[in-house]
């Protein structure tokens, strides 16, 4: 379901924007527009997806802190986190550190890694309170987002500078929170350009591991950037800018990698920086032009793991036009350039250490009117070639109907793709070093080492995937929203092992080749639910749960060693529950309540979990806020989820508390 509020000014009617929500209706709610599924704004009785919308004012009533954990608001997603820098985040299956299969943008710039397949969330952050919303589909968009968006996209919107005039400052702390400290200012260098720059940092504790008390993932973070936007007629042009340092830690899980010269923990930093310009130009109501490019750079150290520097460059076009009276007409190109070099280490080599990838793209889609404002047909597909397995298909078929204000049902085809990443082709990972296979009967007086190595023949992963949706208003105070899926993948990511030998020098270890291949197959099946009601003015409450049924047929050992592909049926929850309370008590003093359940991962032996959220924020003054915030109330720590790929250390999330202040001026 979608919830999204009108961006004002920050002291629009006396108060800030963020603090209007409850003012709204749910029907006055459903009424407003999302852009990610067509890439132009569509009310969301209009949209034949499975959207749901994170405003900014959930994530201030939430309490959360990062970008993933304000994801574990929407249905159908999986968010686990791995320690204090690192989660796994993935859309209806398949997750893992580096979760492959779904596209993140940030202000619809890509900060997918064609590294590893997947995003390093540790690097994706900014102010909290210049999101202005987190727009989630749920299922395929290749059509018109290209290659990996497989079974959903992430687009974080930040606010418009218009939309952050004056002077916010927040800063606090707390248990697991040690610290944190933010500032940003808005202001206009003439009536039609505005701006604004922020700064922000934190520092945050090591999660708990019961194999070693002395953990090493503690994580301090500092982060800037700016935006100008410009409006002048029917053009306007933005010009925005990131940059971020890290300091970060992981701790080696000896059992799984016991390597001469590896040491338990390690201390490293990433750094990186990006900028981004954006034309639009508005002709009318439906037709318009867009460009965007950016650049983006990153380089990441955490020896003896990882060592790498990556840089994209991005060309976006695209033009609406109508056709006739019932065709709207969308089309574009993109073009895409990821170098990266690897220095090779202890764990992990890659051959060539240097390598530049392209990608260039092309789409059109035809949203057709067959019956005015009640059933339309989409139609489209998008060709997008990229330098490991040539052209790629990805067409799309979409049928909305909406027979009247309060129903709306919509049915859909796609097919995708996963391109192969470069580690898959380029890779060689000494990764696990065990006396024995988990779940395979051998017990060998030498350790057993698995090798695993890239592939040049390793191909695109397909899906065909089915969905079908409903939507109803029950009063302008109440609705659901309910979305059902039947996804078909081919040529998953599998592996194939050579015969056991025994390593040269000493130590002795057995070593098992093996070999990346597309030899595995899934069938995966469910459905979300969503809810949303207002009993009264001042109280909202948001209720969600999601079913989840994977399918997957692999090589039985490949099971034992990859969670993310072959053994995912038995590494993602099958069941999610999330339910959500907003209450003002008065206008100055607000409860906000959070409750989920995860359901056990069978492969981890990570029994299922009950916890909860709070917030308590108190409004002494117009323009101040002091708050309260718990986390994982629930009991004194729990764990989410292991690390794949790079053999960390197990850990246990913390109960959390801090308290902290904002003020606007």
């Amino acid at each position: 379901m979608v919830f999204v509020y009108a961006s004002n000014s920050a002291f629009a009617d006396g108060k800030p924007a963020d603090h209007q929500f409850l003012n709204l209706s749910i029907e006055e709610l459903m009424n407003i527009k999302v852009t990610t599924v067509s890439r132009r704004p569509q009310r969301l009785n209009q949209v034949a997806s499975a959207v749901f919308v994170i405003t900014q004012d959930d994530i201030r009533r939430s309490g959360a802190t990062n970008i993933p954990d304000a994801l574990r608001m929407a249905p159908g997603v999986q968010v686990e986190r791995i320690g204090t820098n690192k989660w796994a985040v993935s859309i209806r299956g398949f997750d893992g550190r580096f979760s492959n299969k779904l596209q993140v943008l940030m202000d619809g710039r890509s900060v997918y890694s064609s590294l590893f397949s997947g995003t390093f969330w540790e690097q994706q952050d900014t102010m909290m309170e210049d999101i202005e919303r987190i727009e989630v589909i749920r299922g395929p968009a290749a059509t018109v987002w290209g290659v990996n968006a497989v079974n959903g996209v992430i687009n974080i919107i930040t606010k418009k500078a218009s939309d952050t005039q004056g002077t916010l400052f927040t800063a606090g702390g707390g248990s697991f929170e040690h610290g944190f400290v933010g500032a940003r200012y808005g202001g206009q260098f003439n009536d039609y350009t505005p701006f604004r720059i922020y700064a922000k940092g934190f520092s945050r504790d090591h999660t708990f591991s019961t194999f070693d008390t002395n953990n090493h993932d503690r994580w301090h973070s500092a982060r800037g950037g700016f935006r100008v936007d410009h409006n002048r007629g029917i053009d306007q042009y933005t010009l925005q800018g990131d940059f971020f340092a890290n300091s970060i830690g992981d701790t080696i899980n000896k059992s799984q990698l016991d390597l001469p010269g590896i040491v338990s923990g390690h201390r490293g930093f990433e750094e990186g920086g990006n900028i981004r310009f954006r034309w639009d130009r508005t002709l009318s109501d439906r037709s318009s032009i867009m460009f965007q490019t950016y650049y983006d750079h990153v380089r990441h150290k955490i020896l003896p793991i990882v060592d790498y520097r990556a840089q994209s460059f991005d060309l976006d076009f695209q033009h609406r036009f109508p056709l006739l009276d019932r065709h709207d007409l969308t089309w574009g190109a993109n073009y895409r350039l990821y170098y990266s070099k690897f220095q090779d280490t202890a764990i992990i080599e890659l051959d060539p250490r240097a390598r530049t990838n392209h990608v260039y793209s092309g789409f059109i889609r035809d949203d057709i009117t067959l019956i005015p404002e009640q059933l339309v047909f989409t139609l489209g597909t998008r060709l997008d070639h990229n330098d490991f397995t040539g052209l790629e298909v990805q067409p799309n078929a979409r049928l909305m109907w909406t027979p009247d204000n309060e129903n709306s049902i919509w049915m859909a085809v796609s097919r995708a793709v996963r391109t192969p990443s470069r580690a898959e082709n380029d890779i060689h990972i000494n990764a696990l070093q065990l006396r024995e296979i988990p779940g395979v009967p051998l017990q060998l007086p030498f350790p057993i080492l698995v090798a695993f190595q890239g592939s040049h023949h390793f191909d695109s992963e397909k899906l065909i995937a089915y969905e079908l949706g409903y939507r109803h208003q029950f009063t302008p105070q109440a609705s659901v929203d309910i979305a059902g899926f039947v996804n078909d993948y081919s040529q998953l990511r599998d592996a194939s092992f050579g015969a056991l030998s025994f390593s040269t020098g000493l130590p002795k270890q057995i070593v098992l080749p093996t070999i990346v291949n597309n030899q595995a197959s899934a069938l995966t099946y469910g459905f979300e639910i969503s809810t949303d009601w207002k009993p009264i003015d001042k109280w909202r409450l948001q209720g969600n749960y999601s079913f989840l049924e994977m399918q997957i047929n692999s090589n039985p050992l490949t099971k034992q060693l990859d969670a993310t592909s072959s053994g995912a049926d038995k590494a993602n929850p099958q069941h999610q529950v999330s339910i959500r309370s907003n209450y003002d008590i008065s206008d100055k003093l607000e409860t906000n309540l959070w409750l989920r359940y995860i359901s056990h991962l069978a492969y981890f032996d990570i029994p299922g979990y009950v916890t909860m959220d709070a917030k308590l924020t108190y409004k002494p003054a117009r323009n101040i806020e002091l708050f309260i915030v718990g986390q994982n109330l629930f009991s004194q720590h729990h764990q989410e989820r292991v690390a794949d790929l790079i053999p960390s250390m197990p850990v246990l999330v913390p109960r959390g508390v801090y308290a902290g202040v904002q003020w606007r001026f």
